[in-house]
């Protein structure tokens, strides 16, 4: 149950990259390592998984309560020799000044001892200062010791170690040189995902190997025992015998689930059944649909050239399939993508088209308030005349906007913060479809999974399919 953060100054500095190979290199050595990260991200968690071979979870202030924090955090950590959560950004960076939604306050949080990355480029004596103010900063966040990265050869190494030990008594737990191939690739939306690196078992076993020569491992396992163990938890209840079918899709263009949500089907009686948007000529047989996100656009011409599974959605949902899609998975039942000069059809159940453009049209934390249009409700129990539903956490992140769209649409959700759709809306009804640019997480805030396989399965009885 040893447990510990990585984080960094600032973001881009290779706590992604550290802390993957750091991940593989423990499994190397025979132990169960769970991994975790801060924020609402898809991306960085394809890596982790992968490196671990365990499903990552999310941990965020902004969806979920301390308390689901620490349960989240707690199931799971308890099942592994070790957790890595990996920060977002800044060790203290965050919306509030005060610091409460930071992942230093994520450190305090759960007990967990802070490894500091530091991108050593164009700085030497002065990494000092700079590791100084975080040490002094909030001495409640325990700083165990630094990891130099991006390092320049050995006389770099030599100057940023000699500065640390003259003015902190901070351990170097190891140093990193610059080494392209050990920096996974980036584009538009941040890091290239697992799910699309052809060469990601490859990049996985490189970072392992830098880590293993160049860091530590003793003493960051030493670190990591340190911690204080995370509360005891009751046993999660057994899922339910599943009685419905939820067909996903999780493939190279889609892959944007969180673990958590994918198990509350299970939870909820729904068995999932994956099928692949490029590979598979027809949907399985299913109840329900949930196409999530992912980058679509990198993948039109595969998806475009499926056009037996697009026109089986196609008539699927126009005979009242009840579906659900998030941001990737409104772009592909959109009529087409345009992207960097190209544009191809894709399923067009969505009366609109996607252009996906240079610049972010919706980035960050949303608050979604239910229309009273939508097909189910996302808030349990019945809601009180006069007054206004519930916010709803959520997140975006998306370059593509829908044009063309006809006026007078149907839509689910009231954006309180966020661009959405439109800037004021977003969840489009379109018969059983609700498609939105928000990515939704199954908290006790907004307990969607539930919700959604309940319309599912009253469709289902009332049409007498199944």
């Amino acid at each position: 149950m040893a447990h510990l953060l990585i984080a960094a100054a600032h973001k881009s500095s290779g706590k992604t990259s550290i802390t993957t190979g750091l991940s593989a290199a423990l499994v190397r050595r025979g132990l169960g390592v769970q991994c975790f990260k801060k924020g609402p991200d898809y991306i960085d968690p394809l890596w982790l998984s992968a490196a671990s071979g365990r499903a990552c979870r999310n941990l965020d202030f902004f969806t979920q309560s301390e308390a689901e924090i620490r349960d989240t955090f707690a199931r799971h950590a308890t099942r592994a020799d070790i957790s890595l959560i990996e920060a977002n950004k800044g060790l203290h960076d965050g919306l509030d000044v005060a610091g409460n939604d930071s992942s230093a306050a994520l450190a305090k949080l759960l007990g967990a001892p802070v490894i500091l990355v530091i991108d050593t480029q164009g700085i030497m004596r002065g990494v000092a200062p700079l590791v100084r103010g975080y040490l002094d900063f909030d001495p409640e966040v325990h700083i165990a010791g630094v990891i130099l990265n991006k390092v320049g050869g050995a006389r770099h190494e030599g100057k940023l170690r000699a500065a640390l030990e003259k003015y902190t008594d901070l351990p170097v737990l190891g140093a990193i040189g610059r080494d392209a191939g050990l920096e996974i690739p980036e584009r538009h939306l941040g890091l290239l995902p697992a799910n699309e690196a052809p060469e990601a078992e490859a990049m996985i076993a490189r970072l392992a190997d830098a880590v293993e020569k160049n860091v530590d491992l003793d003493r960051v396992l030493e670190i990591g025992n340190k911690a204080a163990p995370p509360e005891a938890v009751a046993e999660a209840s057994p899922p339910r015998d599943p009685d419905l079918r939820i067909a996903i899709a999780r493939d190279t263009a889609f892959g944007f689930y969180y673990a958590d949500d994918l198990e509350a089907f299970a939870a909820a009686g729904a068995e999932v059944v994956f099928f692949d948007t490029i590979q598979d000529d027809k949907l399985p047989e299913a109840d329900g649909l949930f196409i999530g996100g992912g980058f679509p656009e990198t993948q039109m011409a595969a998806l475009h050239g499926n056009a037996s599974l697009r026109n089986d959605i196609r008539e699927k949902l126009a005979a009242g399939m009840p579906a659900y899609a998030e941001c990737g998975g409104l772009m592909y039942l959109a009529r087409g993508i345009a992207w960097q000069g190209e544009n191809q059809e894709m399923v067009g159940i969505i009366p609109a088209d996607v252009v996906v453009g240079g610049k972010p049209k919706g980035r960050g934390y949303m608050l979604l308030q239910e229309s009273g249009q939508g097909l189910w409700s996302s808030v349990a129990g019945p809601s009180v005349a006069g007054e206004p539903s519930p916010e709803l956490p959520a997140h975006e992140f998306h370059y593509a906007a829908l044009e063309n769209l006809p006026d007078r649409q149907t839509f689910a959700y009231r954006v309180k913060r966020g661009e959405g759709i439109d800037g004021a809306h977003d969840g489009l009804v379109i018969g059983n479809l609700v498609a939105t640019f928000a990515h939704q997480r199954n908290t006790a805030a907004n307990p969607w999974v539930g919700r959604f396989t309940d319309f599912v399965r009253s469709f289902r009885d009332s049409h007498g399919a199944g």
